[in-house]
C-alpha cells in the first residue's frame, strides 16, 4: 500500500513538474515571440508608411481626376481606364518599350555570359585585373556614364565613328540622332551595366565542380562541347536569375532615353519609352490621376512577365 502511495505521489509531482516546465516554455516562447514583432516593427513601420500606403494610395488615384498643380481629387471612375486604351501617345511608348526589350534582352544576357566564360578560361591571363575592370563601370553613376557615351556616340566627336571609317565604313550612322540606330546605341550604353550580371555567373561558373569537366574530357568532350553540355545547364539558375531582373529593368527603362532625348523621346518618338510617357504625365503635365494608371499598367505587365517566367 505504501508502495503504490509513493508511486502516485511521484505521478503527481512529475506531473506537475512538466506542467510548470511547458508554462515556462510556452512563457518564453511568448517572450520571443513579442521581442521578435518589437525588433521588426522599424522595418513593418517603414513597408506600411513607404511602401503599402503609396500602393493603396495610388491604386485610388486611378479613379480620380488628381491635378497636382492645385491638389484637386476628383473622382471619374473608370475614366482613366478608358482613356488608356485610346490614347496614342501610350501604344507609341509600349511599341518602343517592346521593341527595345526584344532585341536588349537578349544581347545583354548572352553578352555576360561570353564574358564570364572569357574570365573563367584558365588560357586568359591577368584575369583579376579585367574582372575588375569589366566590373568596374557597373559602379560608375548612370548620369555620369551617360554624358560620357553622349560623347563616344556624338556626331561632332565622332570617335566610334571615326574608327568605322579607319575600318573601311564610309557612312557612318548618327547613333543618337536617327530613328533606326538610336535603339542600338542604348544597347552599347547598356552594355556598362552588365558588370553586375556578369560577375554573379562568372561566381556560379567557378562554383561547377571540376570532376564533371575531368570526365568529360576523358570521354573526348571538346571545349564548345562541355560549355554547352556542361557549362551552361550548371548555370541555368543564374541566367535565368539574370533574365528575370533584365525584363523587368528594360520594363522600367527611363534614364538613358529621358537624359539623351532630354526629354522629348525624339527622334521621331522612337524613344519615347512607356516610363517617360508616365513620368511626363504624373509630373511634367501634373496629371497625377492617368499617371498612376499607367504606373499599375507597367506594374501589371511586370507580374505578368514575371509569373511568366516561372510558368
Amino acid at each position: 500500500m505504501a508502495t503504490i502511495d509513493q508511486t502516485h505521489t511521484g505521478a503527481l509531482a512529475s506531473e506537475t513538474a512538466n506542467i510548470g516546465a511547458s508554462q515556462n516554455s510556452n512563457s518564453l516562447q511568448r517572450q520571443q515571440r513579442i521581442w521578435g514583432w518589437i525588433f521588426l516593427s522599424p522595418w513593418l513601420i517603414g513597408f506600411v508608411i513607404f511602401t503599402a500606403a503609396p500602393i493603396i494610395a495610388s491604386f485610388i488615384f486611378t479613379f480620380t481626376q488628381f491635378n497636382l498643380s492645385d491638389g484637386s481629387i476628383t473622382f471619374i471612375g473608370l475614366d482613366n481606364w478608358r482613356t488608356l486604351v485610346r490614347d496614342p501617345l501610350t501604344i507609341t511608348s509600349l511599341g518602343v518599350t517592346f521593341k527595345f526589350a526584344l532585341v536588349a534582352i537578349p544581347f545583354w544576357l548572352i553578352v555576360p555570359i561570353l564574358i564570364a566564360s572569357l574570365l573563367n578560361s584558365k588560357s586568359v591571363k591577368g584575369k583579376p585585373l579585367l574582372r575588375t575592370l569589366f566590373y568596374l563601370p557597373y559602379i560608375v553613376p548612370a548620369v555620369s556614364a551617360i554624358f560620357i557615351w553622349q560623347s563616344v556616340l556624338n556626331t561632332q566627336a565622332v570617335w566610334i565613328n571615326r574608327i568605322l571609317r579607319l575600318l573601311g565604313v564610309q557612312d557612318p550612322p548618327a547613333w543618337l540622332q536617327n530613328e533606326s540606330w538610336i535603339l542600338i546605341a542604348f544597347m552599347i550604353i547598356g552594355l556598362w551595366g552588365i558588370g553586375n550580371a556578369m560577375l554573379t555567373t562568372l561566381a556560379t561558373m567557378q562554383g561547377v565542380p571540376t570532376e564533371l569537366y575531368e570526365a568529360a574530357e576523358v570521354d573526348g568532350a571538346g571545349p564548345l562541347t562541355r560549355w554547352r553540355k556542361i557549362t551552361l545547364p550548371m548555370i541555368s539558375p543564374v541566367i535565368f536569375y539574370n533574365l528575370v531582373l533584365l525584363s523587368i529593368g528594360v520594363m522600367n527603362y527611363f534614364v538613358v532615353p529621358y537624359i539623351v532625348s532630354r526629354g522629348t523621346g525624339q527622334p521621331g518618338q522612337s524613344a519615347y519609352f512607356f516610363n517617360m510617357h508616365l513620368y511626363k504625365t504624373a509630373f511634367a503635365y501634373g496629371n497625377m490621376g492617368y499617371g498612376a494608371t499607367l504606373a499599375w499598367v507597367i506594374f501589371g505587365i511586370c507580374l505578368l512577365i514575371t509569373v511568366v517566367l516561372f510558368a
